[in-house]
């Protein structure tokens, strides 16, 4: 049987069709929320679960700054794009995503078989900035395919003042925001636009 073929029945050996619907084939970037609330608890789970995505040398540099409070909304709202203002405050719950630029300094913990490998980094800010934007996006990748998992919704938005959020928000910390994720339960389908289409296997892939 075919990759395809497993993902498109339910077996004991292939995926779950109804877990790549929830995480693919039916979600949708979300901007209308209700008002169900999204305990940090929640929050919590998720993050346990996806901080276990492979990164390189295990970095983990994403952190999040999770904003609920109405002085904290607004304060992130007027950094960002006017088109994505209003999104910001009408959403349950928004997560600043960052990446910390000074990841190094847990690496003894998580790189145990190497506990001084941090060390290297500590003079090249430049290089350390790099690898923890990446590792980040990367990060941000299994987020947000786990708040789905969780029955979630999420919109997001890069549309924003990255360095006013980080003089804002994130003063006094290594952290860096790389993006904005509006999480709460959709509404309805949490959008009216369709789905926009995407580029084939044919458009997007070589084999050598």
């Amino acid at each position: 049987m075919t990759t395809h073929e497993l993902l498109e029945t339910a077996t004991p050996t292939g995926v779950d069709t109804a877990v790549v619907d929830r995480l693919f084939r039916d979600a949708r970037t979300v901007g209308r929320f209700t008002d169900a609330p999204v305990p940090d608890e929640l929050l919590q789970d998720v993050y346990d679960a996806v901080r276990l995505g492979p990164t390189a040398m295990n970095t983990t540099p994403l952190r999040l700054l999770v904003v609920r409070t109405p002085d904290a909304r607004a304060r992130l709202a007027a950094h960002m794009a006017d088109f994505n203002r209003d999104r910001v405050l009408a959403a349950p719950v928004s997560i600043v995503v960052a990446a910390d630029t000074d990841f190094h300094e847990h690496m003894a913990t998580l790189v145990p078989h190497a506990p001084t490998s941090g060390e290297r980094f500590a003079g090249i800010p430049d290089v350390r900035a790099g690898m923890a934007r990446d590792g980040a996006w990367l990060q941000t990748g299994y987020l947000v395919l786990g708040l789905r998992a969780a029955g979630l919704g999420v919109g997001p938005m890069t549309g924003m003042d990255a360095a006013g959020i980080d003089a804002e928000l994130l003063a006094g910390t290594s952290w860096r925001a790389i993006a904005v994720l509006n999480v709460g339960y959709a509404d309805g389908e949490g959008t009216d636009r369709p789905r926009a289409p995407r580029l084939t296997w044919e458009q997007t892939v070589r084999v050598v």
